[in-house]
């Protein structure tokens, strides 16, 4: 049992809360991520890691309420318990000094993008960081996001904070400036990703993707996170979650996302 020292949303219906887990905040790496379950009989949900505190020995999850578990889980309030949390699991990131590292968040994937952000620049390197969300109301983290980058830009669909557009707007500004780029990391939605790698991919700018397909055991035995990368199956969870976004067969990931779309809904209408 793991309880929730603090809840707190961030926009409407993304929540950031704050959980005890000593031994997963002592170990955690940016770019890992734990399995959720609420209850005995709950289904496992994989949340990213946005940040850990070893004093306090707690861990901070960001999610976005859309289906019935993250919604349920977004009910509870300070005090509460989870029944269980696996983790740290996953590859952590490759951290080291690249030189110049664009980081593109979207949507909920901004609260992993914090860490990347933090991990690179204490490494030394250069970070341009590009955020985008659909309004200003869905932006995150913008005030911790901008402490560790060199140069921070914010995007909105509808124009209401920013640069009116996408995120791929302003990266393909900066290649197109001739930019030195030495990494592109990627992490958002799946379209936005796919967005991102077919930019990069023309002027070879190694570029990272961080997945977050369909998961259930988060270990490497069910097999439902496979993803092909490069034409080779690989297991998500303890093959990435980031790969080389210019091998990621994104149709096949995103077709395999719609997979349970029905039984999602349906779950849903008996809340």
């Amino acid at each position: 049992m793991n309880k929730i020292i603090s809840q707190v949303e961030l926009a409407p219906t993304i929540k950031f809360i704050e959980v005890l887990a000593p031994r997963i905040a002592k170990k955690f790496r940016p770019g890992q991520f734990v399995i959720v379950r609420i209850d005995e009989r709950g289904e496992r949900i994989p949340l990213t890691i946005v940040n850990s505190n070893t004093e306090k020995g707690s861990i901070a999850l960001l999610f976005q309420e859309v289906g019935k578990t993250t919604k349920k889980l977004g009910r509870l309030k300070t005090g509460a318990y989870i029944r269980d949390l696996l983790g740290p699991l996953g590859k952590p990131s490759e951290i080291k000094n690249y030189g110049t590292v664009v980081i593109v968040g979207g949507g909920v994937g901004i609260g992993l993008a914090y860490p990347e952000a933090k991990a690179l620049k204490e490494a030394g390197n250069h970070v341009i960081t590009i955020i985008g969300a659909r309004n200003k109301d869905l932006l995150l983290l913008e005030k911790e996001l901008e402490a560790f980058s060199d140069e921070f830009y914010v995007t909105t669909d509808d124009g209401s904070k920013g640069h009116h557009g996408f995120v791929t707007d302003l990266l393909k500004k900066l290649i197109e400036e001739k930019r030195t780029i030495d990494l592109v990391f990627a992490v958002g939605p799946t379209i936005m990703m796919r967005a991102v790698a077919t930019l990069t991919r023309p002027y070879k700018i190694p570029t990272i993707v961080s997945l977050n397909p369909i998961m259930i055991d988060g270990t490497g035995m069910c097999g439902g996170c496979r993803v092909s990368i490069g034409g080779t199956t690989k297991f998500c969870c303890v093959d990435g979650p980031e790969f080389d976004g210019h091998l990621v067969d994104f149709d096949q990931l995103l077709a395999r996302l719609k997979t349970y779309v029905e039984e999602e809904a349906l779950a849903k209408s008996f809340e």
